[in-house]
Formats: structure tokens, sequence, C-alpha cells
């Protein structure tokens, strides 16, 4: 497992970064928040964990069929996946400049049975998770692994993504923690902003 270990960090990296950046998520969790409460916003957060879980796995699955098929894939992926997280820093510098508002999703309150559903088809099925995950599959952390490290991998992404969407609903749980996030926005989105820009440049540097 030791040997795996640079590929893990920098794949959790990018993904602890991508988790923690506000989107679609983080609304539906500031609606559910608001409108079920604490208990039912963690509960959603688990769902997202595990949809992406299911986007993890299956960019995994997809890309290690395309790679037995031809090993060049591998450079085109990985300029691929440069190329996303350069376009993700060019959306968070952009709202450095001009932080949007994060406005709620109006929601009805749900059982928490589909909150957590809610969280899981929101992840799962959000295209822009899917290119997401496809960044993180060019670090190529799990490649020439067996399934423990697949596991492990898959394990510790599932922590981080449950983790840092669970902070968002505690956060967003709390009306003066959503006025400290709002007031520090602009430089937590140049940050945002700077680290994915230094991810898509050693993506696409780096050697195959």
């Amino acid at each position: 497992m030791i040997e795996y270990l640079p590929g893990f960090i920098a794949a959790y990296a990018i993904l602890l970064v991508g988790a923690s950046s506000p989107g679609p998520a983080v609304a539906m969790l500031l609606g559910l928040a608001a409108s079920s409460g604490r208990t039912a916003a963690l509960v959603a957060s688990f769902g997202i964990a595990f949809g992406s879980v299911v986007l993890n796995l299956g960019t995994m699955a997809g890309v290690g069929l395309l790679l037995t098929q031809a090993a060049w894939a591998m450079t085109i992926l990985k300029f691929i996946g440069a190329a996303y997280l350069a376009w993700l820093a060019y959306g968070a510098f952009r709202k450095a400049a001009r932080p949007p508002e994060v406005n709620a999703i109006t929601m009805p309150k749900r059982s928490l049975s589909k909150a957590f559903a809610y969280g899981f088809l929101l992840q799962a099925t959000n295209p822009k998770a899917l290119f997401f995950w496809l960044a993180i599959a060019a670090i190529g952390a799990t490649q020439g692994g067996g399934p423990l490290v697949v596991t492990a991998f898959v394990l510790g992404a599932f922590v981080i993504s449950f983790g840092c969407h669970a902070a968002w609903a505690l956060v967003l749980s709390s009306s003066p923690a959503r006025k400290a996030y709002a007031t520090g926005r602009r430089w937590i989105e140049a940050g945002l902003g700077a680290l994915f820009a230094t991810f898509a440049i050693r993506l696409a540097m780096e050697r195959i």
C-alpha cells in the first residue's frame, strides 16, 4: 500500500478541494437545513457520498478498461483532466471577482429516506460530478493495484466526500456561520481557484 500513497494523496487533495467548493449540493443542503433541519441535511450528505462512490467506481472501471485497449489513452485522459481542473480554477476566480449569492433550493419537508435518496441522485446524475471524477481517475492512484488498494481508495474517498458535505450541512444550519462564510467567500473562492490551477498544471506536466 505504501507505494500507492503519493497517488492517493494527490487524488484526495483534488477531491477535498472539489467537495469543499460550493455548488448544487450546497444549495440543496441549504434548502434541506432550512426546511427539514440539520439531521436531514446530514443524511443527504451521506447520500451524496454514496453517489460519489458510484461515480468513483464507474470512472475507475471505465478508465481501466480503456487503458487495457490503448496505453496512449492515459496521456489523453490526463490532458482532459487537467483541462477540466483549469476550467474549475477559472470558475472559482470568476466567483472570487464577483461572489454570487448561495441561494437555497426551495424544498418541502422530507423524510430521512427521501433526504438520502435526494442527495444520492443529485450526485450520481450530475454530469459535472462525472467529469470531476474522470479528472481524479486521470491521476491513476489505483493503477496496477488489486481489490484491497481499490477498496482502500474508495473508502477514503467516501469519508472525504461525506466529511466535506456534512461540514457544509452543519455550517448552513447556523445563521451566524452562513453570515461569516458570506463575508469571507471572496477569499475562499480565490484560494480554491489557486489550488485547482496548481492541480491542473501538475497533472498536465506529470510524466506518463
